[in-house]
């Protein structure tokens, strides 16, 4: 994969909108790039975005209609995008939670830090609507990030999910204690994951809904 030169050019595609582009899945897009088939680039932090216009090309091999400029606004226009932040200092672990969260139908935008510090940053930048964090990190604690979200007002609403490695009876007394919304022993599947963070968000899923669309459940 090469790399994008601007990820905020309206003419790159997540992976997610080339799907619904095509009407295939996400997970289909990401197999056709990772087989070679259908060219990708990477944005600086890593993220996989498809350039309508290799989208039109491979389209066109396979003798499918393209897709226009109308329908990309669409798609890009029709889903309210929620925002993750994955906070791990392992970046093995950043790149795999990453790219399973971006192939999910929810079409998220996941961002991500590798400590406390940086996560500080992110969260003022972005507005994360749910953060995924490790205890711990080289500069500071899981427990101290999010006693910190939880006890401001302007990022109390924050949904936290506490993945790590030291996840005893006492961390998980001590996260929950802090606000920690969800508390789980790494590895976890991670079909798990999406799931556990969908429900946080209150979404649902295509196959959960009549008629097989996705819906966004009221928040109670």
């Amino acid at each position: 994969m090469t790399g994008c030169e601007n990820e905020k050019d309206r003419r790159m595609l997540t992976l997610f909108e080339a799907g619904r582009c095509c009407g295939v899945s996400t997970r289909t897009i990401a197999e056709w790039v990772e087989s070679g088939k259908l060219g990708a680039c990477c944005t600086d932090a890593g993220h996989r975005r498809i350039r309508l216009a290799d989208l039109n090309e491979f389209l066109a091999q396979r003798q499918m209609p393209p897709v226009d400029e109308a329908v990309e606004r669409r798609v890009a226009g029709e889903w309210p995008r929620r925002c993750i932040l994955v906070v791990d200092d392992d970046q093995v672990i950043v790149e795999t939670l990453v790219l399973a969260l971006e192939e999910d139908e929810f079409n998220y935008e996941v961002i991500s830090a590798a400590d406390g510090f940086e996560a500080g940053l992110q969260v003022s930048r972005c507005k994360p609507h749910l953060v995924i964090l490790d205890i711990m990190m080289p500069d500071t604690n899981g427990y101290q990030v999010c006693r910190r979200l939880k006890s401001d007002p302007e990022t109390a609403e924050i949904k936290i999910v506490v993945l790590s490695a030291y996840m005893d009876d006492e961390s998980y007394r001590r996260m929950r204690e802090y606000g920690a919304d969800l508390c789980f022993s790494k590895p976890l599947p991670l079909d798990q994951l999406r799931d556990e963070v969908a429900r946080l968000l209150g979404l649902v899923r295509r196959s959960s809904v009549p008629g097989g669309t996705a819906a966004e459940a009221k928040s109670s």
